[in-house]
C-alpha cells in the first residue's frame, strides 16, 4: 500500500528495495525493508515532513503511550499531541542516534529508538511562554509493533534539559506542573507499576553472567537492589562514559558510581526492575565493536534523603527510564541513561503542596 501516493513524502527511499518480504517483516507495508527502516521512515514523515495524520495509520486505535507526565490512549490522541508539540516547536527534528530491535511477529516486535531532538521554541508550551531559543535533548521511544502499527509505547524525554535550554527555571516549571491535578490514567498506571515493583523486586545478590543481557541485568540488580555500588568498578570500563539527563555527562568509575549513590541516597526502599531488553551487534566496523543493548526499566523509592530534589518529603517517587549500552569485552564502555527528571521533580513539589495543605489551619 502506498499511503502517500497523492501526498508529500519527506522520507528518502529505503536503502534496499525488495518485493519479497522477510519473515521478520510479514504484516508490514511492502515498502519497509526491516524494522529500522519502518521506524526511520514513519518518524521522518510525521515530524520533519509534518504528515501528522499518518499517526492514524501507524498507531493502533487503542495504543497506550506511557510517560511520567501523562498517559495517552489511541491514535487520535497521539495525533493531537503531535500537533500541539509542533505548534510550540515547528522545526522539531528527530535524529536517530541508534535503534535497537527485538521481539517477533507473534508477540510483537520491539524497537528502542534513541533520538537526538533539535527544536526552536516559537510557541507557548507546557514549559511556559515561547522564548525563541533552540534546544537539543535526548529522547527514547520504546515501541511494540504488530501488523504495521505501534500498539504500545513508553516514551522518556530529558524535559529538565529542555526547560533549561529554553530559558526557563526547571524548578518553577516543576512547581507549575505540580499545581495541576494528576489524570486518572496516570495515577492508575503509576499505582499499578508501584504494586508490580513491590511484588516483583528482590534484594539478593546475583552472579552477573558473561553475555550482554546477563551482564546488564545482573549488575543492575546488584547495584540498585543489593546496594553493591562498588560493582560499578568491575562492570564499567575504566574510561566509560554515561550520557545522562539534566546535564549529566559522566566519565570514569568514580563519577558513574556517584550517579548511583546520589539516587540511592535520596530514595530509601528503592526497587529497580529491568522490564524489557533487546540487543544487537554493534554497527561499528571495529572488529572489537561489541554489543549494543537497550533496557527499559522502572524504579521506585521513598524520598527520605537530601542528595537530590531538596529536603525529604517522604513521598514515593516512581521513575520510568530507558538505557542504551555499548558493551565491549564484557564491559560497559558507553551508556545513555534517559528519564524525565522534570516530572520527578514535579512529583516532589506535589508532595510539598499536599503537606502544606495538611499543615494549614
Amino acid at each position: 500500500m502506498n499511503r502517500l501516493k497523492y501526498h508529500h513524502d519527506s522520507a528518502p527511499p529505503s536503502a534496499t528495495q525488495s518485493n519479497a518480504k522477510t519473515p521478520a517483516m510479514q504484516g508490514f507495508d511492502a515498502e519497509f525493508t526491516d524494522l529500522v527502516d519502518y521506524i526511520l521512515r514513519i518518524t521522518r514523515r510525521i515530524w520533519e515532513g509534518k504528515q501528522v495524520g499518518l499517526c492514524l495509520d501507524y498507531y493502533a486505535a487503542d495504543c497506550p503511550v506511557y510517560t511520567l507526565s501523562g498517559v495517552t490512549i489511541g491514535a487520535a490522541e497521539v495525533t493531537q499531541n503531535t500537533l500541539a508539540t509542533l505548534a510550540s516547536f515547528p522545526d522539531r527534528s528527530l535524529n536517530a542516534v541508534n535503534i535497537i530491535c527485538g521481539g517477533d511477529a507473534i508477540d510483537g516486535f520491539h524497537s528502542s529508538h534513541l533520538i537526538s531532538s533539535h527544536m526552536t521554541n516559537l510557541g507557548d508550551s507546557d514549559w511556559g511562554p515561547a522564548t525563541g531559543r533552540e534546544a537539543t535533548i535526548l529522547v527514547v521511544a520504546h515501541c511494540i509493533l504488530k501488523n504495521n502499527q505501534i500498539v504500545e509505547e513508553w516514551l522518556v524525554r530529558d524535559n529538565y534539559s529542555l526547560a533549561q535550554q529554553m530559558g526557563h527555571d526547571p524548578h518553577l516549571v516543576a512547581q507549575t506542573w505540580a499545581n495541576k491535578p494528576i489524570s486518572n490514567r496516570l495515577e492508575n498506571w503509576r499505582n499499578a507499576e508501584l504494586e508490580r515493583l513491590r511484588e516483583k523486586v528482590v534484594f539478593n545478590r546475583v552472579a552477573a553472567g558473561t553475555d550482554a543481557d546477563s551482564i546488564i541485568r545482573g549488575n543492575l540488580q546488584n547495584i540498585w537492589n543489593a546496594k553493591m555500588v562498588g560493582d560499578v568498578y568491575q562492570c564499567y570500563a575504566i574510561d566509560a562514559c554515561l550520557h545522562g539527563v539534566s546535564g549529566r555527562e559522566l566519565r570514569g568509575h568514580d563519577a558513574i558510581a556517584r550517579f548511583y549513590t546520589d539516587i540511592l541516597g535520596t530514595l530509601s526502599d528503592l526497587r529497580f526492575s529491568v522490564d524489557y531488553s533487546c540487543q544487537q551487534p554493534s554497527g561499528s566496523a571495529n572488529q572489537c565493536a561489541g554489543v549494543e543493548l537497550a533496557a527499559r526499566w522502572t524504579l521506585s523509592g521513598v524520598h527520605t534523603g537530601s542528595a537530590l530534589y531538596g529536603p525529604p518529603t517522604g513521598t514515593t517517587l516512581f521513575i520510568l527510564g530507558e538505557s542504551h549500552y555499548h558493551i565491549v569485552d564484557g564491559l560497559i564502555v558507553e551508556e545513555w541513561n534517559i528519564f524525565d527528571e522534570l516530572s520527578v521533580l514535579a512529583e516532589v513539589y506535589r508532595a510539598r503542596n499536599a503537606a502544606m495543605q495538611l499543615a494549614a489551619p
